[in-house]
């Protein structure tokens, strides 16, 4: 005798052990999902996710063959004695290059003169002189920000290169600046020769100062006015303004700026190399210039290259220190 459907519940429901009752989905063990009955989520590597990923194909090729593979190869070398000229083959020496690297002197000299370089040039020079630009512009007719603008960009658009030889004129010890010290009857001096690490400091100063000022003039933009107006009404004066609204509101453009800045200036060498070329001696050698030194006049490549890699080294400490400031307080 046939079987009531509401003694069995859902018509084709099979009655399991312990009374409970499955249905023929969960008999056959396919489970339903979101895509419909008998489907399954898409596998990213299937064939839609193949397609998807087909167009990025070109550029992650190029990106293997001349990025990830020079810099490995770059690694590669930093462990061997590799030579430009004078050798049949190279042998792999391990950490031989970074000791021999943190005993020179000259290599210590270098990063001595990197840090001063850096911190005259780009944490206290472009990031000051950008920031009192950026305010005194705001503050200045149109003619003016754009005579002002236009000077500070040009020298910004301008070949590293082509900066380091005007800049090489003007600081020569027949160049600009003695001429005009001459005119004013006080002392001259050779520059390159006596402060070189000073006047390339200038120089970079000179050059990279525009983009410090564009970033902070879109930042001091964004700063509402009816802030500082307020502040003005309530009686502080432009110095506490300044330091409890402008400073504040600019932290992260500032964080940002600096480490930008920095990053760009530690790898900074045809501005150097076209005004001193690291001297007089070593002088003005930063570590770019005793990697240049070492790596191609003197053939030593696998040295210059673990010399290089300790460059990347300093500057990843820099960037650590900068993106670890700039993280917002819980």
């Amino acid at each position: 005798m046939r079987e009531p459907e509401g003694a069995a519940g859902t018509p084709g429901a099979v009655r399991g052990s312990g009374g409970t009752e499955r249905t023929g989905a969960e008999k056959t063990g396919a489970a339903p999902n979101a895509h419909g009955a008998g489907g399954g989520r898409h596998s990213p590597w299937g064939s839609r996710g193949a397609a998807r990923w087909l167009p990025l194909a070109p550029a992650t090729v190029l990106l293997l063959l001349f990025l990830a593979g020079p810099i490995a190869y770059c690694v590669y070398l930093a462990f061997t004695d590799t030579q430009l000229t004078g050798q049949s083959s190279a042998s792999f020496v391990g950490l031989a290059n970074f000791r021999r690297a943190l005993a020179d002197p000259d290599f210590r000299n270098a990063v001595l003169l990197t840090l001063l370089f850096t911190l005259l040039s780009s944490i206290v020079g472009q990031n000051t002189l950008g920031f009192a630009l950026a305010a005194l512009m705001r503050r200045a007719s149109r003619s003016v920000r754009t005579l002002t603008g236009t000077v500070v960009v040009a020298a910004w658009v301008l070949p590293e290169i082509v900066a380091g030889f005007l800049l090489y004129t003007f600081f020569n010890r027949r160049g600009t600046l003695n001429a005009v010290l001459e005119w004013l009857h006080l002392p001259q001096q050779n520059w390159l020769f006596t402060l070189p690490i000073l006047a390339v400091s200038f120089a970079n100063v000179w050059r990279g100062t525009a983009f410090s000022m564009l970033v902070y003039s879109a930042a001091l933009s964004d700063i509402p006015r009816d802030i500082t107006e307020a502040a003005e009404v309530d009686g502080a004066s432009g110095l506490r303004r300044f330091v409890h609204i402008t400073l504040p509101l600019l932290r992260r453009s500032i964080g940002t700026n600096l480490m930008l800045n920095t990053l760009q200036t530690l790898s900074v060498f045809g501005l150097i190399w076209a005004m001193t070329r690291g001297g007089p001696g070593n002088r003005s050698q930063t570590l770019p210039v005793f990697m240049y030194d070492q790596a191609f006049l003197k053939a030593l490549i696998g040295y210059g290259t673990a010399v290089a890699l300790l460059l990347l080294l300093v500057g990843a400490v820099f960037a650590a220190v900068y993106v670890r400031l700039l993280r917002e307080e819980v």
